[in-house]
């Protein structure tokens, strides 16, 4: 389908994907509803773009996929997500050691990628706030009891995160960061190694595959660690 409002992405997908296995493409563009509606009756389908290969109908861009072997197995479950957060985590705080002068292999780094890291990962819950909240009802014994702690806790972790990426405001941000991780850290321990139970974290947000487990768990023991080592550090205690 392809009209001034619209442009099929999935028959743009299909078309690089038959040219790349070798497949001369001749395209029938269909360019208004009614050419789709049409299309969809002639042939008893629901959805365009359709494939057809020596004249036979393959189906749509999933079926193509199979029907050329590249389809990619779906996972129930994977820790994709929370590895590329932690590496741009990461990469974020070497970049800032670097413009900052100061060492780039150090504390101070190690603190900037908890602190981005915090931040990235608020912003992920961010983004659909509501399903994050209702997928966090599975486990956190806080907002179990106080149903707006979903709604709040995204905030906290990302503002504690900004603060302490900044060094400012620590006497606010250490508390917010030690109280959410501690009750994070003793919901996915009750959840997963007292309960026994099988549940996708919330951690990457309301869609997330990531399994509740010792990912979550670490997660919110470094949140723990930051809180109580920054104001140590600020404050000059070591």
């Amino acid at each position: 389908m392809e009209t001034p409002e619209h442009k099929c992405p999935y028959g743009l997908k299909s078309r690089h994907l038959l040219r790349s296995k070798g497949y001369k493409v001749e395209d029938h563009l269909l360019t208004s509803r009614e050419a789709v509606d049409a299309f969809k009756a002639e042939h008893g389908v629901k959805t365009t773009p359709q494939t057809f290969i020596d004249g036979q109908r393959v189906g749509g861009y999933e079926a193509l996929e199979a029907y050329l072997g590249v389809a990619k197995p779906k996972k129930e479950t994977t820790y994709t997500p929370v590895i590329a957060l932690f590496s741009i985590s990461a990469l974020l705080a070497l970049a800032v050691a670097w413009q900052s002068n100061m060492p780039i292999v150090g504390l101070h780094t190690v603190e900037y990628f908890i602190a981005i890291a915090m931040v990235l990962l608020g912003l992920q819950k961010l983004t659909n706030i509501e399903a994050f909240a209702t997928m966090f009802l599975n486990y956190d014994l806080l907002a179990r009891r106080w149903v707006p702690y979903g709604r709040i806790y995204p905030f906290a972790e990302a503002g504690a995160g900004l603060l302490m990426l900044a060094g400012s405001l620590i006497w606010l941000a250490s508390p917010v960061a030690l109280f959410i991780g501690t009750i994070g850290a003793v919901s996915v321990f009750r959840a997963v190694y007292i309960e026994r139970r099988k549940l996708k974290c919330a951690c990457m947000g309301g869609e997330s595959r990531v399994p509740l487990g010792f990912i979550s768990l670490t997660e919110n023991l470094i949140m723990i660690a930051m809180a109580i080592w920054m104001p140590l550090r600020m404050y000059g205690v070591i």
